[in-house]
């Protein structure tokens, strides 16, 4: 692969911080950051002033939507288990990591248990030699503390991370919304937002015991980044992610029984939206993701309490991202840590920077772009989101994967 010289671009980098000049890509891998000579015969690209970033790893999505991820700038993602088949076996696995290549790399998390039942483990050795980077309980919880372990012992001794959903699922079984004056005045199915707490308590205290790598895939109460602060004291090793409609919308979203606000974890109060903001200015927060599921008009279209849970988010997830930097929460390599070279880290990739040597992932953006999100035109596969009718800023502009454009 010939030479590619990156010009007049704003660099940011999780690492290397900010500044204005250059960037130098060679067979694929960034070969020189910030001053760089272009050599003889080299491709240049013209970035205008924008800003040049690594792409975005999307770890947690449920559905591979390629028109998603290049509208949201997102070049690597970690697949959740939750497919059909499960990502239960080796060759399903397999499968999975191979489709998107070249342009999109797929990372899959395998099912932590056989069929996502929660009772026999799965071959995690031999998924992990098919290309799992984590082991996950898929959109629900383990209940049995002693399979949990198990689980968490095996990935230890595998290196791989558990990508847990932690909600118990003993008090949100048929709920459909948090409890409170929300739920109560819609008439809706609600747990108590203190099911996703107790659930983080009994998998910190069993990541500690065990020694393995923890990551809660989304942690969206006070009462839970708090126990998850008081773990990263004692050492315990775990992160945590959030996704934007946890960090933008409260319970008050779900009023007119709009069910593209029906989510998994359900939207909570404002004082737990609150704690969400704070704990990502607070570094608490080490993953921001989109959580991108896709649902058509059969799965949506429904009474709020028919519906299915989840939401389209990989086409919103860097202009939503963006307001963190431009309401002062984050600065912008803090937020490309958390959109890019943290969750890479949690999957065990040497990926989401700018620095020599690295994968030439990078996604050029504008990021004071103006636009209105509008669920009836996406470029992905649906558009269920709750921002529906939105205005934001930021646009992913270009897109590469390995020095190759994605188009």
């Amino acid at each position: 692969m010939s030479a590619v010289a990156f010009l007049n671009a704003r660099l940011v980098c999780p690492v290397q911080g900010e500044r204005e000049g250059g960037l130098l890509v060679r067979d694929g891998a960034v070969e020189a950051f910030g001053t760089v000579a272009v050599p003889d015969g080299a491709a240049v690209v013209d970035c205008g002033g924008k800003h040049l970033a690594p792409g975005i790893v999307d770890l947690g999505v449920f559905a591979i939507d390629r028109a998603a991820f290049r509208a949201g700038g997102i070049v690597r993602v970690g697949l959740m288990p939750d497919q059909s088949p499960p990502l239960d076996d080796p060759g399903v696995v397999q499968r999975a990591s191979l489709i998107g290549k070249p342009d999109l790399w797929i990372h899959p998390i395998a099912a932590a248990t056989r069929g996502l039942k929660g009772e026999e483990l799965a071959e995690l050795a031999f998924c992990r030699s098919a290309g799992a980077k984590a082991a996950g309980t898929g959109a629900r919880w383990i209940a049995d503390s002693n399979v949990m372990r198990r689980v968490l012992l095996y990935a230890r001794d595998l290196d791989m991370a558990v990508v847990s959903h932690p909600e118990d699922g003993g008090l949100t079984a048929g709920a459909v919304a948090t409890e409170g004056e929300t739920a109560t005045r819609l008439g809706l199915p609600a747990a108590p937002a203190v099911a996703e707490a107790l659930a983080v308590a009994r998998d910190l205290l069993l990541a500690e015991e065990t020694g393995a790598r923890l990551h809660l895939r989304q942690v969206t109460t006070a009462a839970a980044f708090d126990l998850v602060r008081a773990a990263k004291r004692r050492g315990v090793r775990v992160t945590c992610g959030v996704g934007p409609a946890h960090l933008f919308l409260s319970d008050i979203a779900l009023s007119g029984f709009r069910s593209f606000a029906h989510l998994s974890p359900p939207l909570r109060d404002e004082a737990d939206r609150q704690a969400c903001l704070a704990a990502v200015a607070d570094g608490t927060v080490d993953v921001i993701h989109s959580g991108h599921q896709p649902k058509g008009p059969e799965a949506k279209r429904l009474p709020f309490a028919d519906s299915e849970a989840g939401a389209a988010g990989a086409e919103t997830l860097l202009a939503l991202a963006l307001a963190l930097w431009r309401d002062g929460r984050v600065t912008l390599p803090r937020l490309f840590a958390l959109l890019a070279s943290q969750p890479a880290r949690v999957l065990g990739l040497d990926a989401g920077t700018l620095e020599p040597g690295k994968p030439a992932d990078l996604l050029l953006f504008h990021a004071d772009a103006p636009w209105r999100v509008d669920a009836e035109v996406y470029a992905g596969m649906a558009g269920n989101t709750p921002f529906d009718g939105l205005p934001v800023q930021g646009r992913a502009l270009r897109l590469w994967k390995g020095g190759r454009e994605v188009i």
